[in-house]
């Protein structure tokens, strides 16, 4: 079925069909559609239900159905209004009978620039609240006082931002700050869906500056927050403090890796500078160990998968003194325990190439050097060797591995 006839046979049954969100945004700002999902007004569920048997229903506080349009599965959902009843994003009564219009549906939602529909049949815009004008001037707006009901809200507002580059209007601000205490009570596998959303965009560090304006930043993410203010030495670090070094090598490393669990170590790499003592300023000596004691704090409250846990703590624990061995066998070790990592030694080299501006020869060649480290095994081991006697003579040989190696660099 294509997106026409899905059209003309809602319309026969009495409803009107309409493409909604960010499809129309994506069109008006002239870059591919991400998604395109539609909204049916003036029409029954038990109607739609009874005439498209094969769409699949899903949804608890209101029905949403998914239908193959145009050789792709698209979501349906009917115009709806809302009223807060309650705290967080369940305190919500919907809605959905006919009687709803479209733009009653449009008027919860929470940005201009998604609160648009297009009539399917006769490609008229549907646009009540100048989200196209706020397209065109790269503007964030909230729709109306409703923004506040539901306090995600202003994280998808900091990560629009991120991601269309596009600044937060004053108000919008203002009515993200009276979101601060109900975004405290929300469940923590919210944040951190809107967190990995915002790493995925081109420039991350707006997410989190946009959060700082709005005064969330500290109940959000109160680690990056305490990097505000910790400042360093010039000679290494001109940009200023902790805050804005972590949101540059951010943004340098999203430059160049896609992968939002890398940003994400890119982040708090630095994230034991938080907690350096007044009297120690611009210096931060240990904040490697310090910062993964942070971290754990850090995890005991965002649901990070597991992998995210393992590649950030190597980071932060390993960021500082990875690039700086001159012994061998710091090297051999260090390149063993990378190795054995979770992360990839060109995404671990990714940051280390952005904090320290370049990267020893052994970071350079890594992943030849310790293919060639471990060609060295326990099957050569003299005879008369057991137990740990044969893992500490595969170590040494790797050593003596190394430097033969090093010495054709």
């Amino acid at each position: 079925m294509t997106e026409i006839e899905f059209a003309k046979k809602i319309d026969e049954l009495g409803g009107t069909a309409y493409l909604v969100g960010g499809a129309i945004r994506d069109q008006l700002r002239q870059v591919p559609e991400h998604d395109r999902d539609y909204c049916i007004a003036g029409l029954e569920e038990k109607t739609f239900a009874e005439n498209f048997p094969r769409a699949a229903k899903f949804g608890k506080n209101f029905p949403v159905y998914s239908i193959l349009i145009d050789g792709k599965m698209r979501e349906i959902a009917f115009a709806r209004t809302e009223k807060k009843i309650g705290a967080g994003y369940k305190g919500f009564s919907v809605n959905f009978d006919p009687t709803v219009t479209i733009e009653e549906d449009l008027f919860r939602r929470d940005t201009t620039i998604n609160a648009m529909a297009k009539k399917i049949l006769t490609d008229e815009l549907i646009d009540p609240f100048g989200g196209e004008k706020d397209v065109a001037e790269k503007k964030i707006r909230a729709v109306s006082k409703h923004f506040v009901d539901d306090p995600v809200r202003a994280l998808r507002a900091a990560r629009q931002s991120a991601q269309f580059d596009f600044e937060i209007t004053p108000e919008t601000l203002q009515a993200m700050n009276r979101c601060a205490k109900e975004i405290s009570a929300e469940p923590h596998e919210r944040i951190f869906a809107e967190l990995e959303n915002a790493l995925k965009t081109d420039k991350p560090s707006k997410f989190f500056r946009s959060l700082e304006s709005a005064g969330l930043l500290e109940i959000t993410f109160p680690e990056i927050y305490q990097l505000r203010g910790k400042i360093q030495p010039t000679a290494f670090h001109p940009e200023g403090d902790a805050y804005e070094h972590s949101l540059n090598i951010l943004d340098a490393v999203a430059k160049i890796n896609s992968k939002p669990v890398v940003r994400f170590a890119a982040l708090v790499h630095d994230i034991g500078k938080g907690t350096t003592p007044p009297e120690m300023l611009p210096h931060h000596y240990n904040h490697e160990k310090r910062g993964a004691e942070v971290f754990q704090e850090m995890c005991s409250r965002l649901p990070l998968p597991n992998d995210w846990k393992k590649i950030a703590e190597f980071v932060i624990v390993e960021h500082m003194r990875a690039p700086m061995f001159a012994k061998a066998g710091k090297i051999t070790d260090f390149l063993l325990r990378l190795h054995n990592s979770k992360i990839s030694v060109s995404d671990f080299n990714d940051i280390i190439r952005a904090d320290h501006h370049g990267l020893p020869i052994y970071l350079e060649k890594a992943e030849f050097l310790i293919s060639e480290l471990l060609k060295v095994t326990g099957k050569d081991a003299p005879s008369e060797l057991q137990g740990k006697e044969i893992g500490e003579w595969i170590f040494q040989e790797r050593i003596r591995c190394f430097i033969q190696l090093r010495k054709n660099f």
